[in-house]
């Protein structure tokens, strides 16, 4: 069919959809990408962290075995301590978040900020089209990813607990500087184990949000045509167009004909005008060329204001052939055009003097 969209999108339709915000995006990988960096992040501060609140709490705890001296100025410190060390844990983690989320935005739209995105669009509140993404193919993408990484998650809590269920109630009566390393260790086992399994999921989704953007961006041959003739214009009026520059072209150059000083033609087929002026032409030049009917209307023009028309076939040929309007004769044909316009020279005294 010819509606069918069946070719690739062209540079020029996925260049117009990236200005309108249209662009794919794998959701997926920028959600793994902020787990990870706020996991890692938080293992690399952990012992910054936990100093910290062990400091504060061994305050608090001085401070709690002096309720009497208790006062507003000391509940105002302790509250402003407490805000900074919560604040000192959670700005890094924060930070590394929003960092990786930026990056791994900026990698796949390339820096692409739309203000066509921000449009209102009527659409967006319509319930029909709402309907229709609840029940299209990307809602039941959207609902598997989800229950795999429901599946993922739970299978991996599953196996890595399972083997060290009989290590948690001994956790019990460990100090916590024991405790949390133990904890830790599971936790660092869970998240390395789910994170490579997110990862390969976050790749998975990334090819597929490529695919659907290419077959959402196919065209129809006839788009692509039309398309094409809006980037290099419509043929028939670039012939058009062609046609009239060329029918200026030309009547300048007939226009140049009474300046020419000769012809030199080739009785039907070739014609060549030569001008030759010393104060503003270094050698004769060609102010008019054609062949068969421009030919002989260069030789009417000539006739009709007194120019001389003389007959020379292989000249009128290679002076076609070898020279373009406005430019000057090469020395190669310096002689035979000189005698040329010696002779035509010589029959203008001649006819002066009668």
């Amino acid at each position: 069919m010819a509606g069918e969209k069946t070719e690739k999108a062209t540079p020029k339709r996925k260049q117009d959809e990236r200005k309108k915000g249209n662009i794919f995006m794998s959701r997926e990988a920028v959600t793994v990408a902020s787990m990870l960096a706020a996991f890692y992040t938080l293992k690399a501060f952990a012992p910054f962290i936990f100093g910290n609140v062990k400091g504060f709490f061994m305050s608090f705890l001085e401070l709690a075995s002096s309720m009497e001296h208790l006062d507003s100025q000391t509940l105002h410190q302790l509250i402003s301590d407490c805000v900074v060390q919560f604040a000192l844990g959670v700005f890094p983690v924060l930070l590394a978040t929003v960092l990786a989320a930026t990056i791994g935005t900026m990698l796949q739209t390339k820096m692409l900020f739309s203000m066509e995105s921000l449009k209102f669009k009527g659409e967006r509140i319509n319930p029909l089209s709402g309907l229709k993404k609840m029940f299209s193919l990307r809602a039941v993408v959207e609902l598997i990813k989800a229950i795999l990484k429901i599946i993922v998650l739970g299978a991996v809590l599953y196996n890595i607990l399972e083997g060290r269920m009989e290590e948690f109630p001994r956790l019990m009566d460990m100090p916590p500087s024991r405790v949390f390393p133990i904890t830790g260790e599971v936790v660092s086992e869970i998240v390395m184990t789910v994170g490579i399994l997110f990862v390969a999921l976050a790749a998975a989704d990334y090819l597929y949000q490529w695919w659907e953007y290419e077959k959402n961006l196919r065209m129809s041959k006839q788009e692509v045509k039309d398309e094409y003739k809006q980037m290099e214009g419509d043929p028939q009026i670039k012939g058009k167009i062609r046609s009239m520059q060329q029918q200026r072209a030309r009547n300048r150059m007939m226009q140049a004909v009474p300046s020419a000083d000769v012809v030199i033609r080739n009785p039907t087929h070739f014609a060549v005008a030569l001008r030759y002026d010393r104060e503003r032409d270094n050698a004769p030049t060609v102010v008019a060329k054609g062949k068969n009917l421009i030919a002989l209307k260069i030789v009417d023009i000539a006739q009709e204001n007194g120019v001389y028309v003389m007959e020379d076939r292989p000249l009128a040929r290679a002076l076609y052939a070898s020279i373009e309007i406005g430019q000057e004769i090469p020395a190669q044909f310096y002689e035979p055009v000189a005698q040329v316009l010696a002779f035509v020279y010589n029959l203008k005294k001649k006819d002066s003097i009668t």
